[in-house]
């Protein structure tokens, strides 16, 4: 049976907050629509690579000088200095998914809810104050604050160690599959939100929970657990 974990672990960017909305920011500073995921993944690739070489890079350095080269390379792009500053306005003003309100309120009845976000505890404080549930989470962590980036080990280490509970008591809560295989390798329990309808890469450690959204993992939670 599985039980319901005493501290729930959420990733930020993705998991919580809606990035639809860079793609029309990316296409009124003249870059292509594609281009959002793009971007963001490159500046996970390239946080990833400084995290090997025992970096911990700062979130927003990377996003800037990797919007700044992407609007290089776009012909439509105008000549506007203050363009990437604004794409990244639209990054750090997002909204949460439409599942996250409901779904943290249902498991906020049983678990504490703590962030642990590549990027700043800025962004994550603020994306939950806009969404309502700031009062629902006891801590927002950064990485910044941490050894390394996550997926590495000590980025997970860090935040059981903030929370004062063993690793195996906390719960990742993530979008993306990296992730879940970093906690886990942690010695941390996994639950992977899978919006998409997405197959599981087989490469990486599974997830112990997979669910469509945050109210299916609470009710998933709660009917294992109660």
């Amino acid at each position: 049976m599985t039980v319901s974990p005493p501290v729930v672990l959420f990733d930020v960017n993705e998991t919580l907050s809606d990035m639809g909305p860079l793609v029309g920011a990316f296409e009124e500073a003249g870059m292509p629509a594609a281009g959002a995921s793009l971007w963001f993944t490159e500046v996970l690739r390239d946080g990833f690579a400084l995290t090997a070489t025992g970096e911990n890079p700062d979130f927003v350095v990377i996003a800037r000088d990797a919007l700044r080269r992407h609007l290089d390379m776009a012909p439509g792009a105008r000549d506007d200095p203050g363009q990437a500053d604004r794409v990244l306005e639209v990054f750090t003003h997002l909204e949460l998914h439409p599942d996250v309100v409901p779904g943290v309120a249902a498991l906020r009845r049983s678990a504490e809810l703590v962030t642990l976000s590549n990027g700043s505890a800025a962004i994550a404080e603020s994306l939950l104050a806009r969404g309502g549930v700031r009062e629902l989470f006891s801590q927002c962590l950064s990485v910044g604050e941490a050894p390394l980036w996550k997926p590495a080990r000590e980025a997970y280490e860090y935040a059981a160690g903030q929370t004062g509970r063993r690793v195996d008591e906390l719960m990742l809560v993530a979008v993306h599959p990296w992730d879940i295989h970093g906690a886990a390798t942690a010695g941390l329990r996994t639950a992977w939100i899978n919006r998409t309808g997405a197959a599981y890469p087989s490469y990486f450690q599974a997830p112990e929970i997979e669910a469509e959204h945050l109210v299916g993992l609470a009710e998933i939670l709660e009917v294992s657990g109660g």
